[in-house]
């Protein structure tokens, strides 16, 4: 039951994590002289946590064989 909880609590931090760089990206871009190079690695790093997030999300849902 301890492998749940972590997954779960690996999944609340990195959904977390995914919603605070969507904010860092917004406000970057909201800058007249933001840096562009930045919004491509946060971006870049959000789409790397979106995988890890639908990743553990797999594992905490049980296969239906239909």
């Amino acid at each position: 039951m301890t492998d749940l909880a972590e997954l779960e609590a690996d999944l609340a931090r990195l959904k977390q994590e995914h919603r605070d760089l969507d904010m860092a990206i917004d406000a970057l871009e909201s800058m007249i002289a933001g840096d562009q190079l930045q919004v491509q690695r946060l971006k870049k790093r959000k789409l790397a946590l979106k995988d890890q997030i639908i990743q553990l999300e797999d594992q905490l849902t049980p296969d239906i064989i239909a």
